[in-house]
């Protein structure tokens, strides 16, 4: 059977980011990608210019259009900007019994500009963190969910993972590209096993996009039958390559997108 995966996420005009990034992550997987769009951006490699959000009526008829004809295997959740769509988004995930979710609690851009709305933190944490199979924050947005400093020891790390589990999360993915150090370390944490992910740090300006194709490969990798712990191994080995072979290509005249297809061109 075709391993089928969803992406529910905003657009990235620029193609670097959002479901333009997962929809390549999950075609260089091997795996079918569907979408549900939550909000459109004006954006380019140097920053956003504007965001239209999508109707929650809206996002609840792709829900059903997508889920009621597809057999979907894994669900990635990345932009969420507004209150009534993290509550549609809750109840569609429920209604089609969806398990294997990925939530990319995306905050913030790789430019600086803010994606989420300050009203919805809080229904992201109450009502889809507990939804999710992981959670996949980065250290800002780590923080912002706690409203605390941000991390800057492994050991920071670890135990703003295990307070996000104290809130509801199943498994958290602490991601630790925004930190100091010859090594990029990613810490899993879920409630019995803990498992450290490190590679070496790559200097490269096109990182635009790099949290969207992780959460979008973890969840390719469970839409194939992987276990977690696998899933994101294998999400962690991909991102790594795609970021090695970043300037290979020349997008744009900012922050450039990781090299999706770098097997391949």
């Amino acid at each position: 059977m075709t391993p089928i995966a969803v992406t529910v996420a905003g657009s990235d005009s620029g193609g670097g980011a959002g479901i333009q990034a997962d929809l390549k992550t999950f075609s260089a997987l091997g795996v079918y990608g569907a979408s549900v769009i939550t909000a459109l951006t004006a954006q380019n490699t140097k920053g956003v210019t504007a965001i239209h959000d999508v109707p929650a009526q809206f996002v609840a008829a792709q829900i059903d259009a997508v889920f009621s004809d597809l057999d979907v295997s894994a669900v990635k959740i990345g932009m969420v900007s507004q209150r009534g769509v993290i509550e549609t988004i809750a109840a569609g995930l429920a209604r089609w019994r969806q398990s294997r979710v990925v939530l990319d609690p995306v905050m913030i851009a790789t430019s600086g500009d803010k994606l989420l709305a300050p009203d919805a933190v809080d229904v992201l944490r109450r009502v889809l963190m507990p939804l999710a199979l992981v959670v996949t924050p980065n250290l800002p947005e780590a923080a912002a969910l706690l409203d605390a400093p941000v991390a800057h020891t492994e050991i920071a790390m670890r135990e703003q993972g295990e307070r996000l589990l104290a809130l509801g999360a199943r498994a958290v993915l602490l991601k630790g590209g925004h930190a100091d150090g010859a090594e990029s370390v990613d810490l899993l944490i879920e409630p019995t096993a803990f498992t450290r992910l490190a590679a070496d740090r790559i200097a490269t300006a096109n990182t635009h996009g790099t949290g969207c194709t992780l959460s979008s490969a973890i969840a390719a990798g469970l839409a194939k039958g992987l276990s977690l712990a696998e899933a994101v191994r294998a999400a962690k080995t991909y991102v790594t390559e795609a970021l090695a072979a970043a300037n290979r290509i020349k997008i744009g005249s900012g922050h450039g997108p990781v090299h999706h297809f770098h097997a391949w061109w």
